[in-house]
């Protein structure tokens, strides 16, 4: 009889171990839910704005504040997050928790007598777009969503130095050798070598010297010398002829 008991006792002891490995095994398995669908593509603006957050007080006036929420009372704490932003022009993936990334992040719990990690805080560039979320959590639930966010202020872009170069680099129009490389119409050697006319007035010159050449006009100042003579003598002559004929008149004849 007290083999019998011995054998049932050990009987009974391994199906209560069974039974309580099978019932402590859903508390100890992770599931996977997404980000509530409703916030999906939605900016920090969108959200309830609780700028007085306690978790925000760091938070950069250039950056915006996000503090997800697990609800329900069976879906354990948060493990990972894993969130999907858009900063404009392509995805970026933050993890939480990522201590070696560009976004500040944490997990923070309910406290009290039955401690539950469901509070998430992250730190994002301002303006950027919450695209998609998923998490591990320890528990069973449906989703999480954003319980509030606190808006930063988008830098405004100051491109103002990127049109200097532009003036800077105009060297083409500054380039005006062309025009001043117009040598063709500045040289007018054509017009001032005009010695052709001056070369044809030397040589009228030249000849009045008297010098003479085999050229015509040395002896067309010879004849006019010669004429003039001429006529000086002519002159004479006649003074000389009307001279005699006086006298003449003035003789009377006796006979």
């Amino acid at each position: 009889m007290s083999q019998r008991r011995r054998v049932a006792r050990a009987a009974f002891s391994a199906t209560a171990a069974t039974a309580c490995l099978a019932l402590a095994t859903p508390a100890w398995a992770s599931s996977t839910i997404g980000l509530k669908s409703a916030h999906h593509g939605k900016k920090a603006g969108y959200f309830t704005q609780q700028c007085d957050d306690e978790r925000f007080a760091n938070l950069p006036d250039d950056h915006d504040g996000w503090h997800f929420v697990l609800p329900g009372k069976n879906s354990g704490s948060f493990e990972t997050l894993t969130l999907t932003f858009s900063d404009g022009t392509n995805d970026v993936t933050v993890n939480i928790p990522d201590g070696a990334d560009a976004y500040p992040d944490s997990f923070y719990s309910t406290g009290g007598k039955d401690p539950r990690q469901i509070h998430a805080y992250l730190f994002t560039p301002a303006g950027w777009k919450l695209v998609d979320g998923s998490a591990t959590i320890s528990g069973t639930g449906d989703d999480f969503n954003v319980s509030h966010t606190c808006k930063g202020t988008v830098p405004k872009p100051t491109p103002t130095p990127t049109p200097t170069p532009s003036v800077s680099e105009s060297p083409e129009p500054s380039e005006s050798p062309s025009a001043s490389e117009s040598p063709e119409p500045s040289e007018s050697p054509s017009t001032s070598e005009s010695p052709t006319p001056s070369d044809s007035a030397s040589p009228t010159t030249s000849p009045s010297g008297g010098t003479g050449g085999g050229s015509d006009l040395p002896l067309t100042g010879v004849a006019v010398t010669g004429m003039a003579l001429t006529g000086v003598a002519l002159i004479g002559g006649g003074v000389a002829l009307m001279t005699l004929r006086r006298r003449r008149d003035r003789i009377t004849f006796t006979g």
